[in-house]
């Protein structure tokens, strides 16, 4: 019997020669045989050692072999006392042996001893001769290289990607092997990551980094980026010098210094197998897969484990950190995470090492993004569903062949009732969908955008269920408004006779389309600046998706480019959220466990119980779906599944299934085989029987084939009669309150700290003497952490909840526009309007009293006065000096033609405007 230390052996002796070793036994020794020569038994003076590494016949390093099921925490030092003491004529590249592997076969560690602070590290296979003769040859380590990184130059650089950048290295230098980076969508985590890795690539010598997306055309945006980035002081953009690769094959460039691929495309090639031509075109936010369903990994000679130093997974979704994680965890690499929206999932996964936090409240009150409202539509259909009767019908109704889209006409034997849930999977309602389209068209230029002209519907993006919801949306909306194809479009990976990328190049960029139907293309990562309106018609279970879908609409854009496609808009300031379903309301599973068992699509689960899978688990699901399909067919299609499985409908296959694990039915099957006194192998035998006989029929891949392909086909009833009606449309206020709740406590906890709430708590109106720097100071504490609050964002909550009392809107960038917020919220003025404009009725005001004085003006000193107020308003105070420095007053002349027009008392006349105006 082969003992378990020749089971390592044989299982570590195939691992070796995979990655392009010679294995050699003691007595057969020859180091120049191979560039990579490891040899048995060697006797070292410390005694034998289980293999001498020789690399160009040299000895470079020692494997220390353990049984399958040793821990190798500490076999390290043991392999240490093989490595200093050598034999006086033995070749070796140092007087110390460099690399030291521990393995077992199943598990493999490695450690280099050039390395700053040398660590074992679990390793998925031994690196290839080739490797270790480079790093032999080369001065220094990764590890030591990425502790001397020269300062980052940030011009260029937002001040959170700066500390994105800087936290990553600082990481580095710390040799921790997993780092996250939070920054909020738009906050410019690709450019991030382009800087990030020009950085590793010319200073730290990386040979390789690899960029994972969530889907393909994620991966052309990626490669757009690195073409356009243009490192600090380089003559070159990052293109010219190196090589980035888009994979659309199964081959890596060698020379590509960033390759960019899915994960699902990395799997396939470490499998060596054919992808699915469809299998990078969906987000895997909404789909992940089962346990179990991904078989594992096996060393890959064409993908070495050293292929890359550095993974970047770009808003991959959770199941990359989970069922995929063997992909990741395959190569020898450091892992750089980037995301908007952390969950527990990847924190955990990144080893809570969360090296930048740039959330999205951070971006909004940074003015990186824009912050939103909800508006929430509810109708009778979207919340309690529908009812087709029989009668209404004339016994016909239109029914849908979801795979081609053929409309029959099928006759009703009783009344169709359906749920919410239902909608636009089973049973499709045109009235629904047409009522929420013309709530959006009746309202939008009323009570979403009223300052609009009317002429141009703001940018809107739609998400639909699948894609046949998404072309009756479509078409809907093109009706619901009056207008041609050009006007809303879908943008799906099923379309079919236009290019997805030039659509959504068009919805970017051009006028039209002003409407597109997405159901996840655009759901994550693609950037469309000029979106203001999101409509949610699907409800979305996960929060990370949740939040991505919303990072659709947060993006700046600057004014001309917002007009140039929107020509009636002026400034975008915020978006907004349509709801339709209760997206907004329901719970999400952003605490679900890591490995805890997905949701399979119906063929994947008959392919696995033809493959053998027999846990309880999946014959439940299995026969849950049956019953389900079941009750969908049409005659003609169950009498063609009993046909072919012995007179077997679904619902048959699924009570089968379902007596299987029946704990009572297998208690019966026991007792009639073996009686009461069973042992516990013949109960499994038995209850391995039962299900093996259950699900026999599922053995025929004509049996497959039929039901995956009516499944496929399975019908969406078409509800023409039922009418729909608006139950409620409007904003939401609670988010409102919210933010005011907020403002109002930070007034409360910053009253005697800040000058400028001291100055507005304590002095009377009418001798609050504000500067401009107390502003500053204000307004800087109102967007830090914990309160994130913006000017635009709370003047719009007290216009929500009391529009009567909001007159105007602030004025971007105009710092003084907090004074305003601040005395509505203090009770010190009935209504909150712009502080330019009450600065403006207080200059009109002083002039008047000027005027009742005696005291004229010219209309140059007028125009001068005017000028003087104007500054004011935008920053609260004036001195002589602002005459100098301030273009608007430079040009006139400066403090010199001041005094000439107005006169040698402007001293004073500045101190008692400042005073009249801001007091």
């Amino acid at each position: 019997m082969t003992s378990p230390e020749a089971l390592a052996r044989v299982q570590i002796d195939a691992l070796l020669a995979a990655a392009g070793w010679v294995v050699q036994d003691r007595a057969a020794f020859d180091r120049q045989a191979a560039l990579g020569v490891a040899v048995r038994e060697f006797q070292l003076p410390s005694g034998p050692c289980d293999y001498l590494l020789f690399v160009a016949g040299k000895a470079c390093g020692v494997i220390e072999a353990k049984k399958e099921g040793v821990t190798l925490s500490g076999v390290a030092e043991q392999s240490e006392k093989y490595m200093g003491a050598l034999p006086e004529h033995l070749a070796r590249w140092a007087d110390t042996l460099r690399f030291d592997y521990e393995s077992t076969g199943a598990e493999t560690f490695f450690r280099d001893l050039d390395d700053p602070r040398p660590r074992s590290r679990r390793v998925f296979a031994f690196h290839r001769p080739e490797t270790l003769h480079h790093w032999l040859q080369t001065p220094g380590t990764l590890r030591g290289r990425l502790q001397s990184l020269p300062p980052l130059d940030t011009k260029g650089l937002r001040d959170c990607q700066i500390e994105a950048i800087t936290g990553l290295e600082t990481s580095f230098a710390e040799d921790r092997p997993r780092a996250l980076i939070q920054l909020a969508t738009g906050a410019g985590k690709t450019f991030t990551a382009c800087s990030f890795s020009y950085r590793l690539i010319r200073y730290a010598e990386a040979r390789r980094i690899l960029f994972l997306v969530d889907r393909k055309n994620l991966g052309d945006q990626t490669l757009k980026e690195f073409q356009q980035f243009q490192p600090p002081g380089a003559a070159n953009r990052f293109t010219d010098t190196y090589i980035v690769q888009h994979l659309s094959s199964h081959r890596i460039d060698p020379d590509a210094k960033v390759v960019i691929t899915t994960i699902q495309r990395l799997y396939s090639m470490l499998r060596g197998e054919e992808l699915d031509p469809d299998a990078e075109e969906a987000s895997g936010f909404e789909s992940p897969l089962a346990e179990g369903e991904l078989p594992p990994l096996a060393y890959n000679a064409d993908f070495p484990i050293e292929l890359f130093d550095f993974i970047v997974t770009d808003e991959c979704h959770r199941s990359i950190y989970g069922l995929w994680r063997q992909v990741l965890e395959y190569f020898d690499a450091s892992i750089i995470g980037l995301t908007a929206t952390p969950s527990k999932h990847t924190l955990g996964f990144f080893n809570q090492n969360l090296v930048a936090e740039y959330p999205y409240e951070r971006s909004v009150a940074d003015g990186v993004n824009v912050g939103y409202e909800i508006y929430r539509i509810r109708t009778r259909v979207t919340e309690q569903g529908g009812l087709v009767e029989t009668e209404e019908a004339g016994f016909q109704v239109p029914v849908r062949d979801k795979r081609t889209r053929k409309v029959r006409y099928q006759q009703l034997d009783a009344d169709l009732e359906y749920a919410a849930r239902e909608l636009d999977r089973s049973v499709v309602n045109p009235n629904q969908i047409r009522t929420v389209l013309q709530t959006y068209k009746d309202r939008v230029f009323t009570e979403l955008f009223p300052d609009r002209t009317g002429e141009w519907l703001p940018k809107t993006l739609i998400f639909a269920k699948d894609d046949n919801h998404a072309e009756e949306i479509v078409h809907a909306v093109r009706e619901v408004f009056g207008e041609g194809n050009d006007f809303a479009k879908k943008i799906t990976y099923r379309n079919t006779g236009e290019d997805p990328k030039a659509l959504i190049k068009a919805f970017r960029v051009d006028p039209f389309p002003r409407v597109a139907v997405t159901v996840d293309m655009i759901a994550t990562g693609t950037d469309i600046k000029p979106v203001e309106v999101l409509i949610f018609m699907r409800d979305v279970k996960s929060e990370g998706y949740y939040e991505q879908m919303k990072g659709r609409g947060v993006r700046t854009i600057p004014d001309a480019d917002l007009k140039a496609v929107t020509p009636d808009a002026k400034t975008k300031t915020r978006f907004i959220l349509i709801d339709a379903v209760g997206v907004s309301e329901t719970r999400k599973n952003a605490s679900q466990p890591l490995e805890r068992k997905k949701t399979v699509s119906f063929e994947a689960l008959i392919e696995q119980i033809a493959m053998g899978r027999r846990d309880e688990d999946a014959l439940s699901s299995l026969a849950a779906r049956l019953a389900v399909l079941d009750r969908k067919l049409a005659d003609e299609d169950r009498v063609r599944i009993a046909d072919i499985t012995g007179g077997k409908t679904p619902r048959d296959l699924a009570n089968a299934l379902l007596d299987a694990i029946d704990a009572d039915r297998q208690a019966a099957a026991i007792d009639a085989h073996h009686g009461a006194m069973a042992t516990p192998e013949q109960e499994e035998a038995v209850i391995g029987g039962l299900a093996e006989t259950a699900c026999r029929p599922f053995d025929n891949p004509a049996v497959r084939t039929l039901l995956k392909d009516i499944k496929q086909k399975t019908d969406i009833v078409i509800d023409e009669f039922t009418t729909d009606k608006v139950m409620s449309a409007g904003f939401d206020m609670k988010r409102a309150e919210e933010t005011i709740t907020s403002f109002r406590t930070f007034i409360d906890d910053n009253r005697d700290e800040l000058t400028a709430l001291q100055i507005l708590y304590n002095q009377p109106y009418g001798a609050q003497r504000l500067t401009y720097g107390a502003i500053r100071d204000l307004v800087q504490r109102l967007t830090d952490p914990p309160y994130y609050l913006t000017t635009a964002n709370v003047w719009q909550a007290y216009r929500r909840l009391d529009a009567a009392k909001v007159r105007g809107a602030p004025v971007d960038e105009q710092l003084t526009e907090v004074v305003s917020l601040v005395r509505f919220a203090l009770g010190q003025t009935d209504t909150l309007e712009p502080f330019a404009a009450v600065v403006e009725q207080r200059f009109n005001l002083w002039m008047g009293r000027e005027k009742r004085a005696g005291r004229l003006y010219t209309p140059e000193q007028e125009d001068w006065l005017r000028a003087i107020a104007a500054f004011i308003a935008a920053n609260a105070e004036i001195a002589p000096r602002d005459f100098q420095e301030a273009p608007g007053f430079a040009d006139r002349g400066g403090i010199l033609q001041a005094r000439k027009v107005l006169g040698p008392g402007l001293n004073d006349m500045l101190d008692e405007l400042q005073g009249a105006l801001v007091a």
